[in-house]
């Protein structure tokens, strides 16, 4: 009996750490969501959840255009207009180079291997004036196809989910290969049928980061982008942060939140795809 005891007081012990971490976690997300109905004086008065005095004009403000030519839900196609290819192209890209260097040998692999850790500690900061100069050559600087935005990620440029998916790949039996190949499976059969499913959890992490990451760049379309009614919704977050407005914050966090909503939803959604169950292993 005082064993069970003692293993319930752990119990409840445990389950408050885990209840206040997650409220510590929470709260900012919760007070983001609920000074969209606060006036700029109650925003930097109060740290309280519930507002004093709502006002929902943030967020008819929120969706109000920029002369005409970009709002807020534009804004939100133009994201996800770019983002979508950028991240299926990047698992595509991601998958097959993962998959060349982690199930096959070759002349100068470890050469190239070098090559793709090194690029690791490469800081992006050292990239963008060579990229752009090359993407201005190309002339692809506000392409109405965002290509300066998309083309990278069909050459396997997110070096971190390769190495990513190199270990996953590494970790599944090349027995199931050989398998396969008796079969008559070839390598890129092999990939497609036998590989990705297992790859499944990953590929769903990895997607998800990439667009986490798409969506909340600012350099990136800053840089390319220069026509308004395509700018993404990183730029039109900052717009709204306009001094002309006199910074309504009640404005800026609505934005913010609108922005923020399709990416929440996406990472619920994403979670029953991310447990080893969802990829065919099982304990």
């Amino acid at each position: 009996m005082r064993r069970i005891r003692r293993t319930a007081i752990l119990r409840g012990i445990r389950l408050l750490v885990i209840c206040a971490g997650a409220a510590l976690m929470i709260y900012p997300l919760l007070w983001l969501c609920t000074a969209t109905f606060r006036s700029n004086a109650e925003i930097f008065s109060s740290a309280g959840i519930l507002p004093k005095h709502p006002d929902s004009s943030g967020w008819r403000r929120a969706f109000s255009a920029y002369g005409g030519q970009i709002s807020l839900l534009g804004a939100m196609c133009n994201t996800y207009l770019y983002a979508i290819p950028k991240v299926l192209l990047t698992l595509i890209s991601v998958t097959l180079t993962a998959y060349g260097f982690s199930r096959f040998r070759f002349t100068g692999q470890r050469t190239l291997m070098l090559c793709l850790f090194a690029t690791l500690f490469l800081p992006q900061t050292v990239l963008y004036v060579p990229q752009f100069v090359l993407f201005t050559r190309l002339g692809w600087v506000d392409s109405p196809a965002y290509l300066p935005l998309i083309a990278p990620s069909a050459l396997a440029a997110d070096t971190v989910q390769v190495v990513m998916l190199m270990q996953f790949i590494r970790g599944i039996p090349k027995t199931y290969d050989e398998a396969a190949k008796l079969d008559g499976c070839n390598s890129f059969q092999t990939l497609l049928y036998v590989i990705v499913p297992l790859l499944r959890p990953a590929l769903v992490s990895c997607g998800v980061i990439q667009l986490l990451h798409t969506v909340n760049d600012y350099m990136g379309p800053l840089l390319y982008v220069k026509t308004p009614s395509r700018y993404p919704v990183s730029v039109f977050v900052k717009l709204s942060m306009d001094a002309d407005s006199g910074f309504d914050w009640n404005r800026v966090l609505a934005v913010s939140c609108a922005a923020m909503l399709p990416q929440v939803i996406l990472y619920f959604i994403a979670q029953r795809f991310t447990t080893p169950e969802a990829g065919g292993i099982k304990e």
